[in-house]
């Protein structure tokens, strides 16, 4: 097909990298240039959104692709056809209405103009595309309208006030603002919370064919709850001078099914658990293997499965794996998300054939794509192989009133556990043979004090999971999301874990306090309702703009006039201030600026006393020995661990060194 191209057809896409890997299948009638982005936005300066004329954008040229805008109306002008071929999702949908105007301002409106879209950069896709060209489709380009009118009005009308009510410099995001909010709210739980004791009791016995482990589950036919160490030595010492036998064996076949192939969120999930990585991270990966044709479209939330790439993957676990390893039927997956686009498809591999250890990924930099893209492969190739199978046995034991359980279970078949097999802490836990009745020796009892946990703090794949279960985000926003409120210093990341900093906390504060219904879970979701609504032509969003605004508009109003200002706390040292310390009290505390953490005063600004802020971790330096290891971010918000004896010592690493020793250990 592709050698059937006319004398000069254009083809316009985002990326360079998308644009070279689309020319090496395309004939020579068929020129690919890229927009490198979006080619219009709403200007830096000022508001750009009249709210007098129904909320108006006023779109800009952006200033830095004067040079690519020249180009693609110079190659525009020898095409007879100019195919928009932007990605497959509203932001793309945007950026081809954009060029679709610039060839209109520019006298080229009567070229023919087409968009295609597809899901995976491979041939067959896009010949399927360039046979089914459509129209840009409006209800997508206003969606995405809506989505930057309204986060532009929600910052530029918020960010005035929170310098106004908090300090200079801070600014508010509608989405970034909610996922602050989870954080600080957790930490706030965190803080509230109180420890209970508890006793873990549980007795080493030997039946006739070996020893096993049973735990208290009972006590007098209700459930086993020991608070005190007074209750838990009564009970171990019952259990000691207790006879034991079985009193039940339960075994039955259990199956555990693959999990689905991946969405945005699944993958951003299972590479930061796996791989430790951020959302920012993995979707840099993801858009390298898309955009080199290796993998379908990154951002989804959809699961479902061409039938093509079904049949392909069914054929290759035949072949590779044995047909006890293939189900007798495909596998087909609901979507959870209820605002899925039922066009877009799971993440996988365009090619199910190519390996981790394909040329094709030996040509990519670096070892992290190849990480990634063996993953999705993985995820996309076990999802559709049989289930794995398991002996599960449960084995009940009395001794005197307390009822103790044990249970096991052994692997009878992997299935899709071939690609995925269990951790070591997952392994497997086995009984002996046991008979029901059968009289058990005491070997020993065990007793064990604990303290209930508070809630865990989120790391990046569970405050993912957490922002999708509300429905606010969608694909494309999350990783950029967390990289926001990091780089705002609203939150910290420390080993993985995030900590809502002063700013974060009163921010939050002040947002709940005076915008309650803008900044509520569900109310922020049901904005995300209605963007979909208007994607799918089922809304104006002029008019659900314009529900929202006007009562937002009067609260801006009445918060600006009556709310009192928040104070944000500040971290002491317990230093006096080296200026005004012995005079005025003054005591140094930690500050957060617009380059991070700095030492101040805390009679600031009657005291103007600063200092840098190093923070270190409990540990010489690796290569020296001399230094301390001390904590630094960059510009991008990423932290690195250096020597304090810096430049006499270069030692630097992007990992924490503390973890590699316990992990060595």
């Amino acid at each position: 097909m592709f050698s059937k191209g006319t004398r000069m057809d254009l083809i316009i896409v985002e990326s360079p990298t998308k644009a070279k890997t689309l020319g090496k299948f395309l004939g020579k009638g068929y020129s690919v240039e890229a927009t490198m982005g979006h080619i219009k936005d709403l200007p830096k300066s000022k508001l750009g959104v009249d709210v007098e004329k129904n909320f108006k954008p006023d779109y800009l040229v952006v200033e830095r692709q004067a040079k690519t805008i020249k180009t693609l109306l110079t190659e525009a002008k020898k095409a007879k056809i100019i195919y928009l071929a932007t990605d497959p999702d509203r932001e793309g949908e945007a950026i081809s209405a954009h060029v679709a105007e610039i060839l209109e301002e520019n006298k080229l409106k009567d070229k023919v103009t087409k968009r295609i879209v597809f899901h995976e950069i491979t041939k067959s896709a896009v010949e399927e595309a360039l046979a089914h060209p459509r129209k840009v489709d409006k209800n997508l380009v206003d969606a995405q309208i809506a989505r930057r009118v309204l986060d532009r009005l929600v910052g530029y009308k918020l960010s005035p006030l929170l310098w106004k009510k908090v300090r200079r410099g801070l600014s508010a995001g509608r989405v970034q603002s909610v996922a602050v909010r989870l954080i600080v709210e957790r930490e706030d739980e965190i803080a509230k919370f109180k420890p209970v004791e508890y006793w873990e009791i549980g007795s080493t016995v030997k039946a006739a064919k070996g020893p096993f482990d049973v735990a208290l589950a009972k006590i007098d036919d209700k459930k086993a709850e020991v608070h005190t160490e007074v209750e838990a030595q009564k009970i171990v010492a019952d259990l000691e001078k207790s006879g034991y036998s079985v009193s039940d064996v339960r075994k039955k076949e259990v199956k555990k099914h693959p999990y689905p192939p991946f969405t945005t969120s699944t993958m951003t999930q299972a590479a930061a658990r796996l791989f430790g990585w951020s959302a920012k991270k993995t979707m840099t990966m993801a858009q390298i293997l898309y955009e080199n044709g290796l993998i379908t479209y990154h951002r989804t939330d959809s699961l479902n499965l061409a039938a093509s790439a079904i049949e392909s993957v069914r054929g290759m676990i035949t072949s590779d794996y044995g047909a006890a390893y293939l189900p007798q039927d495909a596998r087909f997956y609901k979507n959870r998300s209820k605002n899925a686009q039922e066009a877009h498809e799971a993440i996988r591999p365009t090619d199910v054939a190519v390996k981790k250890d394909d040329e094709k990924l030996e040509k990519l930099d670096g070892n992290d794509t190849k990480k990634l893209y063996d993953l999705i492969w993985k995820r996309f190739v076990s999802c559709q192989m049989t289930e794995s199978i398991y002996d599960q046995t449960s084995v009940d034991v009395v001794a005197d009133k307390y009822l103790l359980r044990a249970s096991g279970q052994i692997m009878k078949f992997d299935g899709w556990r071939k690609l995925f097999p269990k951790a070591v802490e997952e392994g497997e836990i086995t009984l002996p043979e046991i008979q029901k009745g059968e009289k058990l020796d005491l070997i020993k009892v065990n007793s064990t004090q604990k303290f209930t946990q508070p809630p865990a703090r989120f790391n990046e794949a569970s405050l993912i999971k957490t922002l999708e279960a509300l429905g606010i985000g969608r694909p494309s926003t999350y990783a950029p999301t967390i990289s926001t409120i990091q780089i705002r210093n609203y939150v910290e990341k420390k080993d993985g874990k995030f900590f809502a900093t002063p700013i974060g906390s009163a921010v939050t504060e002040f947002l709940v306090k005076n915008f309650a219904d803008t900044f509520e879970y569900d109310f922020t979701a049901a904005m995300e309702d209605d963007l979909d609504r208007v994607a799918n032509g089922k809304a104006v969003w002029e008019r659900e703009l314009g529900i929202f605004w006007k009562p937002f508009e009067k609260k801006l109003k009445s918060v600006e006039k009556n709310a009192e200002r928040v104070k944000i706390e500040t971290e002491k040292l317990n230093l006096p201030c080296p200026d005004c310390g012995k005079e005025h009290k003054g005591e140094l505390v930690i500050r957060i600026g617009r380059f991070g953490k700095f030492i101040s005063c805390s009679r600031f600004p009657d005291c103007k006393y600063t200092a840098k802020y190093i923070e270190k971790i409990d540990m010489e330096c690796p290569k020296c020995g001399e230094g301390d290891v001390i904590v630094k971010k960059t510009g991008k918000g990423r932290t690195f661990f250096g020597c304090s004896r810096y430049p006499e010592c270069d030692w630097a690493s992007w990992k924490n060194p503390q973890k590699e020793v316990a992990t060595a250990s």
